[in-house]
């Protein structure tokens, strides 16, 4: 299914979208639950919508992603498209976007443990013989 495609009041919603940003969660207490609800917006080709985060969803998936919503609902609010996992749904994050600024800080850390590893060798050792303190 596509972002165009999704309708209020829909069960069922299986789609495939690129986070586009997440919104900061706020916490709740109802009923003497503590929760945590949270918004992000997500796009594919044929539009963006936002999606609803409920709890542990809220720190699952960050900007940039493609995530799928596998049996998810969808609802209309304030006159805008909304889709969440819901009670029985889930949200499963399928490739991640990296960002220019992580693939240079890789980079960096593979190149310095590359030059680590050529720091020490065993024939760079020096001993010292306890007893008269010459160096073998």
């Amino acid at each position: 299914m596509k972002i165009n495609e999704l309708k209020p009041k829909t069960g069922n919603v299986e789609i495939i979208a690129t986070v586009v940003n997440v919104d900061t969660p706020r916490e709740f207490d109802k009923d003497g639950k503590k929760g945590k609800v949270g918004k992000a917006t997500i796009k594919d080709e044929t539009g963006e919508c936002k999606l609803t985060l409920w709890n542990e969803e809220t720190e699952k998936i960050k900007s940039g992603e493609r995530i799928r919503i596998t049996n998810g609902w969808a609802d209309e609010y304030k006159g805008e498209m909304q889709v969440s996992a819901g009670k029985f749904g889930k949200i499963e994050v399928v490739e991640r976007e990296e960002t220019l600024q992580e693939a240079i800080s890789q980079n960096k850390k593979e190149t310095k443990q590359d030059d680590n590893e050529d720091l020490y060798s065993v024939e760079d050792e020096v001993v010292f013989d306890a007893d008269d303190d010459d160096i073998i």
